[in-house]
């Protein structure tokens, strides 16, 4: 039966264990590691690519162990959650004992502390040290937010400091890197990074996530209106930009013309342009609406342009029959091997009454000149419009407004930890006779030629109030 300080012993062992140093350094080093693993090792790309360059074993190790959505993963989350707990516990510890310097109410002060310190300015004035006590006193309220004056056997002195809190400036940067990783998890377990492409006119609502999962759905839909590139002399892509509208119920809420660099942003999805690219045409409802053929004649030597529609017979010129295009094949494996992609078939009659059976590959205009005997040599000249399609990048890291508090602490923190410290200062007023010596020690944490730049400007200060020499 366990007792309490069994209890008690337990908790000590599991704080000691988050408090630790060693912790936090085998925590770093770790991360470290892993994220050049990250780095080497491509991250949601395609499987069949690593299986080509690590092999099938290998892949599925690195499959088992997340490696190809490392950032993502089980493991690489639960390191970040261990080095912020260990930041917290740290800095738990260590506050608890500052806690009692940055907000007590009556600081304690010896001046043999202070007489010891190196860092004084020493001046003489004329006259008994009580004359002076009120001055001093009012001189150091107004400079430093705490002051105070103690009695002495020869005089008197005045503690004064200022900028206690500014000790707390190491544990607002702890803070920012704590918001840091937080905002990190959030991302990596509430956020998403995919892509989709969306011919012109069309809509989605849906992306492709990069790791492989399933589509994620959204809550509204991207409709793509238009899409316009640009290109230089060169023939290199110059501008391309993309007309998006955000539907919702079918209603359009949003519209945006996005380029590279200028993200159409909603609902904390973000939306970039990221590619783009044809997409064929659709021949077929083309040829319903009339496709213009080329007919060069072997006679005449005459090239005609005739317009054809799907199920009319054409009057060949010249009089050589008819003409009739049946159907547009998506496809054509040309003797079962080779595919020519989209072909218009049709059949020709002879004058005669002779038929054959004509295949026109859009893509290749010369195709019809293999065969043999031929009145005509027929192609296709005028093909579906293409279309373009827009490719985006879709992200949504629900994490990033905690990582800018973290960005806008960890400077703050910089500016308290690197340019301001928490001053201390003693004068000691003691009577020589008729004559008085006052003597200014400054005694700070951090940036020492400044406190002695402060020390000299106090001695200075009260010595123009008292007639010092």
């Amino acid at each position: 039966m366990k007792t309490e300080d069994d209890a008690h012993r337990a908790s000590n062992r599991i704080w000691r264990f988050f408090i630790s140093i060693r912790l936090t350094v085998a925590v770093l080093l770790t991360l470290a590691g892993t994220s050049i693993i990250g780095t080497l090792v491509p991250q949601n790309a395609d499987p069949q690519d690593y299986i080509r360059a690590y092999g099938e074993l290998l892949y599925r190790v690195f499959y088992v162990l997340d490696i190809f959505d490392m950032y993502r993963s089980w493991w690489f989350q639960t390191l970040l959650l261990l080095l912020t707990a260990n930041i917290v516990a740290c800095s738990i510890d260590r506050l608890s004992s500052l806690w009692k310097t940055i907000f007590v109410k009556t600081p304690a002060f010896r001046l043999s502390a202070f007489q010891s310190l190196p860092n004084r300015e020493a001046f003489d004035v004329d006259g008994a040290p009580d004359q002076f006590k009120d001055g001093y006193a009012a001189a150091m309220s107004r400079s430093f937010t705490y002051s105070r004056t103690e009695t002495t056997d020869t005089g008197f002195c005045i503690f004064a400091e200022k900028g206690r809190w500014t000790r707390l400036g190491v544990y607002i940067v702890h803070l920012s890197v704590v918001c840091l990783l937080i905002g990190g998890l959030i991302g990596s377990i509430f956020g998403f990074d995919g892509f989709v492409t969306i011919p012109e006119g069309e809509t989605v609502q849906a992306v492709n996530l990069r790791s492989g999962a399933a589509d994620k759905p959204l809550d509204f839909a991207i409709r793509c209106d238009d899409f316009e590139v640009s290109f230089y002399d060169t023939g290199a892509p110059k501008e391309f930009r993309s007309s998006l509208v955000i539907l919702e119920d079918g209603k359009e809420v949003l519209k945006k013309e996005i380029i590279v660099n200028d993200p159409l942003r909603y609902q904390g999805i973000n939306i970039f342009q990221s590619s783009y690219g044809k997409m064929p045409g659709d021949l077929k409802a083309k040829a319903e609406k009339g496709i213009e053929l080329s007919l060069t004649s072997s006679v005449s030597g005459m090239v005609y342009k005739e317009k054809v529609f799907l199920g009319k017979p054409l009057a060949m010129p010249e009089g050589g029959g008819t003409f009739t295009p049946r159907e547009m094949l998506s496809s054509y494996l040309f003797m079962g091997q080779r595919d020519l992609g989209e072909t218009l078939v049709g059949e020709l009659v002879s004058p005669d009454g002779e038929k054959t059976e004509i295949k026109l590959p859009v893509r290749f205009s010369r195709f019809d000149k293999m065969r043999k005997g031929a009145r005509f040599v027929m192609a296709v000249t005028e093909a579906a419009e293409e279309r373009y399609y827009t490719g985006l990048q879709v992200t949504s890291d629900p994490g990033v407004p905690v990582v800018y508090l973290g960005f806008v602490l960890m400077i703050l923190g910089c500016i308290v930890t690197f340019f301001m410290s928490h001053q201390r200062l003693c004068i000691e007023v003691a009577g020589r006779g008729r004559q008085t010596t006052v003597t200014v020690y400054g005694a700070s944490g951090r940036n020492r030629s400044g406190m002695e730049e402060t020390v000299r400007q106090v001695a200075r200060r009260l010595a123009g109030l008292g007639g010092g020499r």
